[in-house]
């Protein structure tokens, strides 16, 4: 999809980040898909991945989801006002001081713990009905959600959970992106165990986007792909089977001839070997271009790649164009940073991270501009 597109609108910007709706609402019918009958809701959490929130998730419910989940109640109301009929979860929990809010903008808290429970149970009474609430219980993440001493006591003390609408008991797979971890079974082991403790009252939820393609046994009544929605990776160390989602576009500032043993850069970390061409690009660390991409990550014009040389500075990089015809880019040319030849994922691999903290690191100096390259619109 992204590959048709031309790299820059004809503006006077430093740099364009061109996301593809139509490529987020296709990789959403591809999981439902994949899901059979299973329901398909999504996460938007941190501006959906870093996309904007206020695109993806109308975007979204045109392409049949109904629940969504974020990580902060700021968030939640924020979506709230965008999608006045769709389910909208909150992750992190019903904080004291927030009891107000969830009825107001009719949000769903995921309980995380004991006290929330007799927090939401009050809510419930003051509001004079039952509100919809979540359950997350701890299966090896350690780190939000009921642990197993709390659920022995909701086993022993099933009134414990009386009062509120529970909509799903859910869980969060630590390594769900390699299928052959163990850590994915004990897991499915221990929510199973959980189940008949709460099956009565609620639905069950424990796949993420990795979850999905462990297969049925993880999809449970309904699914939260997050990552794969945007283009992200699904399976450790493999390209993702789904379509990229963003393209980054950096202006070129300016080209300059070097010659063997000169150097580029901060630091003069990057040492020319012999002569040739060398381009400055009008994106750095500020922009969310990580500086662990230095003389590690590349730039690419059309199929031809363009190696980063030296280190990345807060607002530039230079790339070597020593192998592109001088007729083919200029000083105000563009080259592709991120792009259907340079995902998310090979970003990350090559700063030693992982995907999710490129795309949600991309800064607000770029243009944005979206497209729906599926149905051509612009």
């Amino acid at each position: 999809m992204l590959d048709t597109l031309p790299a820059i609108n004809g503006s006077g910007a430093a740099s364009e980040l061109l996301i593809d709706l139509g490529a987020i609402k296709q990789n959403y019918t591809d999981l439902k898909e994949r899901l059979g009958g299973v329901e398909c809701g999504a996460a938007v959490k941190a501006d959906a991945y870093g996309t904007g929130m206020d695109r993806v998730g109308p975007a979204l419910f045109e392409a049949g989801c109904r629940t969504f989940f974020v990580a902060t109640v700021d968030e939640g109301i924020a979506l709230r006002g965008l999608l006045p009929d769709a389910r909208v979860a909150v992750l992190n929990g019903l904080l004291q001081g927030t009891e107000e809010v969830f009825p107001e903008y009719g949000l769903i808290p995921v309980i995380n713990d004991l006290g929330q429970i007799t927090r939401i149970r009050q809510m419930c009474v003051t509001a004079g009905r039952a509100l919809p609430a979540m359950l997350h219980i701890d299966t090896g993440m350690s780190r939000l959600g009921l642990t197993a001493g709390d659920m022995k006591r909701v086993s022993e003390e099933p009134d414990i959970l009386d009062g509120p609408d529970w909509l799903y008991a859910l869980s969060h797979l630590v390594s769900a992106d390699d299928p052959a971890d163990p850590s994915n079974a004990a897991q499915l082991k221990r929510f199973r165990e959980a189940l008949p403790h709460l099956q009565q009252r609620m639905q069950a939820s424990l796949a993420n986007s990795a979850g999905i393609f462990l297969g049925p046994d993880y999809h449970f009544n309904l699914a939260r792909p997050g990552f794969a929605l945007y283009g992200g990776r699904v399976k450790d160390g493999e390209p993702s089977p789904l379509a990229p989602v963003v393209r980054l576009s950096a202006r070129v500032l300016q080209i300059r001839d070097v010659k063997a043993g000169d150097t580029v850069g901060y630091g003069g970390t990057h040492k020319v070997r012999k002569d040739g061409r060398i381009a400055t690009v009008a994106v750095g660390y500020a922009d969310g271009y990580l500086r662990a991409l230095s003389s590690q990550g590349a730039a690419y014009l059309g199929k031809l790649r363009l190696p980063v040389v030296g280190r990345v500075s807060m607002d530039m990089l230079a790339v070597d164009v020593s192998d592109v015809d001088p007729a083919d880019l200029h000083p105000g040319g563009f080259v592709d940073l991120l792009g259907p030849h340079y995902t998310v994922n090979d970003a990350a691999d090559a700063a030693g991270t992982i995907g999710y903290e490129i795309l949600t690191g991309l800064g607000h100096r770029y243009t944005r501009r979206y497209i729906d390259a599926v149905s051509g619109e612009s």
